[in-house]
């Protein structure tokens, strides 16, 4: 799979999609593949302040659970609600399908995050 130009990555297999102060934060196709079926996931409240690297909820798939990382610093202005019932929506989908949405703290802080080429060398 390609992966998108207009994301950015982390080593830890999050993507963020920036669009101004916001971002979309999702897991990357190499993530949702390596975890198998998607069961459950569990995101944080909406007003939560996150920190770039902490964990900020979890995914459970069929074979393990493993924690989400925050790529960036900010606040929680949205979650992914039809996650709830549908959580396999990341498995079909990965790269549009976001898990919150986070007003961020410092968008500058993106130049330290992977670009495309550098995630797809990263996961070779």
């Amino acid at each position: 799979m390609a992966y998108p130009s207009d994301l950015k990555y982390t080593k830890d297999h999050e993507w963020i999609r920036i669009s101004g102060d916001t971002a979309e934060i999702g897991i990357t196709d190499f993530a949702q593949n390596q975890l198998g079926d998607v069961v459950y996931v569990d995101l944080p409240e909406v007003g939560r302040t996150i920190a770039a690297g902490e964990s900020f909820g979890s995914i459970e798939s069929v074979k393990a659970v493993s924690e989400l990382f925050a790529p960036m610093s900010g606040e929680v202005v949205e979650v992914n609600k039809y996650l709830s019932d549908h959580p396999e929506e990341v498995n079909k989908n990965p790269h549009s399908t976001w898990m919150v949405k986070v007003r961020l703290s410092d968008p500058g802080a993106a130049a330290a995050l992977l670009d495309s080429a550098q995630y797809e060398k990263l996961i070779a």
